[in-house]
């Protein structure tokens, strides 16, 4: 009809219906791609992540001595400063020149530096002339004694005379005795002009050349140091000291023996093996401290008077000691710990005191027990607390 009212388009029952179809399949497609998705998602997120694998190796016993370590110093046993005892020219200097050199060992007896001996020559043989003329007048004064005292014998000589022509061999005996003193020093310095080697050792530098003038005043012309054996020594606090006596104190009252070692400055140990032989009976009252000392063999030169070294005093016997590996060894404020791997594949923290190494182990004296598995590879990927694979690595070798 004409007078109806037009119903709109969005409110006729047909539209309605189609939009609300078309919500509907909206609403399908999103829940169907959401849903998919964390279908797909959730698998990756159930995968476990494996525990890290790291290697230990376990605490052992091992026969060790105890041992102290000190800062020592090589002295040579004897050293000697050569000097010139004669004044004059140098003429030669053998060790220069000769078969031994500047740096070389050389014996008791070997002819280091001549002085010219013109001068030296000439006062020996005026020194003989004058002894031959002085036994000439004692000869002379003996036979006029001699004469003079038989004629006293049989009256024909006064006393007087006899005792003036005793008086006479008397003075002529003592001016031989002082031309025998004169040759024999001047012989003496005529023998100063050869210096030769009063030990056997290395000599040193020269600090004279063919040409210069030397004297006693001249100072040191060259050095020489024995070689082998050699002596170290090393200051020991007196605290220290009372330890080794008592580490050394065996029952009974005995000493145990004790070897000295070195180590040298590279870390690497000394071959050979010293003896103990003296400590200073004065304590040093500003440092607390006295000087031992040890020989040294030391046939390969590698020493040298002067060097320094670690000194070690260790025992010979030797007692079962709790080790690890040293590259188990961590450090920070609080000191020395290590990680180790329990019975439940945890890692945990253990403070530890240490001894002395002992080739790649460290003497180990709390913080662990022996069987315990101590974490060497893998140190840094891995926490307190945080489970691991721990797998046993064979002993390193030399350990």
């Amino acid at each position: 009809m004409a007078g109806d009212i037009p119903v709109p388009l969005w409110k006729s029952w047909w539209v309605r219906a189609v939009g609300l179809l078309v919500l509907i399949a909206v609403a399908g497609a999103a829940w169907f791609l959401t849903g998919d998705r964390a279908k797909t998602a959730q698998p990756a997120a159930a995968v476990p992540v494996p525990a890290p694998g790291v290697g230990v190796r376990l605490a052992t016993m091992k026969g060790v001595s105890q041992s102290f370590e000190f800062v020592g110093r090589i002295k040579a046993i004897e050293k000697v400063e050569v000097r010139a005892r004669v004044e004059g020219f140098l003429d030669r200097v053998y060790f220069r020149e000769g078969e031994f050199r500047e740096g070389q060992d050389v014996k008791k007896g070997d002819l280091l530096y001549q002085i010219e001996k013109v001068q030296y020559q000439a006062q020996v043989d005026q020194a003989k002339a004058n002894l031959v003329s002085a036994e000439a007048e004692l000869t002379n004064a003996k036979l006029q004694y001699n004469r003079q005292l038989e004629l006293s014998k049989r009256q024909y000589s006064p006393q007087s005379t006899v005792d003036q022509d005793k008086a006479a061999v008397d003075t002529a005996t003592g001016k031989v005795m002082q031309a025998q003193a004169a040759l024999t020093q001047a012989q003496t310095n005529l023998d100063y002009t050869d210096i030769r080697a009063p030990i056997d050792g290395r000599i040193g530098r020269t600090a004279y050349t063919v040409g210069n003038l030397v004297n006693p005043s001249s100072g040191v012309l060259a050095t020489i140091v024995s070689q082998d054996p050699i002596y170290v020594l090393f200051p020991v606090s007196v605290r220290d000291l009372e330890n080794i006596r008592e580490a050394r104190r065996r029952e009974g009252g005995e000493m145990s023996k004790i070897d000295i070692r070195l180590r040298l400055s590279n870390g690497q140990d000394y071959p050979h093996v010293g003896r103990w032989n003296f400590t200073d009976p004065q304590v040093d009252q500003q440092t607390d401290t006295l000087i031992m000392r040890a020989t040294i063999p030391n046939p390969e030169r590698a020493l040298s008077d002067g060097q320094f070294v670690t000194a070690i005093i260790q025992e010979r016997r030797e007692e079962p000691r709790l080790v690890i590996p040293q590259t188990a060894l961590q450090v920070d404020q609080s000191g020395y710990y290590v990680l180790v791997v329990n019975d439940k594949n945890q890692v945990e923290q253990r403070r530890v005191q240490t001894g002395p190494n002992r080739g790649t182990d460290v003497v180990v004296n709390s913080g662990v027990r022996e069987g315990d598995k101590v974490i060497v590879d893998g140190i840094q990927k891995v926490r307190p607390g945080q489970v691991v694979q721990a797998t046993v690595l064979p002993p390193a070798v030399g350990g």
